[in-house]
């Protein structure tokens, strides 16, 4: 009788196992043994599976076998900076010169929550930061930053030229990882056919084609928050990531949040209490949103002014890229962020974030 093991290993033995980017050569059985018994591997094995996966030369089979056991075994920082660092090279190449601020959610927080990552990118670049935001459609909510942006009229079927040229004229872009990413579909038959979250399921927020120097990034998981912080930190990047105590994967005003800054290599843990800037408390409801029709409409009164919980939760994490932003801010992590809401404040109150919105929909629709 074959078992699955030695039916996967059979697999793995037809595979190449040489690829174009690295002299290293790995072997599929080694590695996924390696991984089975608990090994930790190194960050070239790592960049190697992925590389080979981004490729389209690895049956699904290896691929599902790969992802199960890393997730199985638990992803580690060198790990995870490797199968990042694969992902970018493969990317489509787009050059966007100058310091650029990245606010993404991991997503999978099932919280339904409105589109609060996207109006934050809004308000970050009507403070004047330049935003190359990475995202999605929906996977495990109603309505990604794509599906908003298409419904607020932006477009995103842009040529390359125009997602690099807004970035400048407008002071904010957004890369469809759909469009940057092409060589994802070669895993994607095999996470279609395991149907359990994998490494491919956080990836997203540390594989920015645009290669920011500043991310603030939320994450659902909290063991996921300080190896993600760890990736930021062995590029030398300048992160802001963090959890909701509530669960969501964004800065929440439900409650508390936990934030692991990276600054110069370091990374310092906070805790951050919305009370403290004077923002009350909110419930999961408060912030729940619906399709995308809907969730722009959200955008759209919140960038006009209205009050409330969504604009403190906007508020919060806006001010979050801010400070990943501005290496410059001095004081302690409340100083700056207590600075940094104030600026957000201004961006939203002086029309300069809609404005920023108008000017977006009009470049990419011109």
């Amino acid at each position: 009788m074959t078992t699955g093991t030695s039916a996967v290993g059979d697999t793995i033995g037809r595979v190449n196992m040489t690829t174009s980017t690295t002299s290293a050569t790995f072997e599929w059985p080694d590695l996924i043994t390696a991984l089975i018994s608990g090994t930790d591997l190194t960050r070239d094995q790592a960049y190697w599976a992925m590389d080979t996966i981004m490729s389209g030369e690895v049956p699904d089979a290896v691929i599902a076998g790969f992802l199960v056991a890393l997730r199985a075994k638990g992803e580690t920082v060198e790990e995870l900076t490797g199968l990042a660092d694969a992902m970018v090279e493969n990317a489509r190449p787009v050059d966007i010169p100058g310091p650029a601020l990245d606010i993404v959610g991991t997503g999978g927080d099932r919280l339904s929550s409105v589109n609060i990552s996207t109006m934050s990118a809004l308000v970050c670049a009507g403070a004047g930061a330049k935003v190359v935001k990475h995202g999605n459609r929906a996977s495990s909510s109603k309505s990604g930053s794509a599906d908003v942006l298409e419904a607020l009229g932006v477009r995103l079927d842009m040529p390359v030229e125009m997602v690099e040229s807004a970035a400048q004229a407008v002071g904010i872009t957004f890369l469809f990882a759909q469009t940057f990413h092409p060589s994802m579909r070669f895993a994607a038959a095999a996470r279609k056919q395991l149907r359990v979250a994998t490494a491919f399921n956080f990836l997203g927020p540390i594989t920015n084609p645009a290669r920011v120097e500043a991310s603030a990034i939320g994450v659902a998981d909290r063991a996921l928050a300080p190896l993600i912080a760890g990736v930021f930190a062995a590029r030398g990047d300048r992160a802001l990531v963090f959890r909701g105590g509530d669960g969501l994967d964004e800065l929440t005003v439900t409650g508390p949040s936990e934030v692991w800054e990276v600054r110069d290599g370091a990374i310092e843990h906070h805790d951050l209490e919305p009370l403290d800037f004077g923002m009350p408390r909110a419930t999961i409801e408060d912030l729940r949103g619906q399709d995308a029709q809907y969730n722009a409409r959200v955008v759209e009164r919140v960038l006009a002014g209205e009050k409330g919980h969504v604009r403190n939760a906007v508020l919060l994490n806006s001010a979050a890229g801010l400070v990943a932003y501005d290496p410059h801010m001095v004081g302690t992590f409340h100083d700056r962020m207590a600075a940094a809401v104030r600026r957000a404040e201004e961006s939203i109150d002086t029309g300069a974030a809609r404005a920023v919105l108008d000017r977006w929909i009009a470049h990419t629709t011109r």
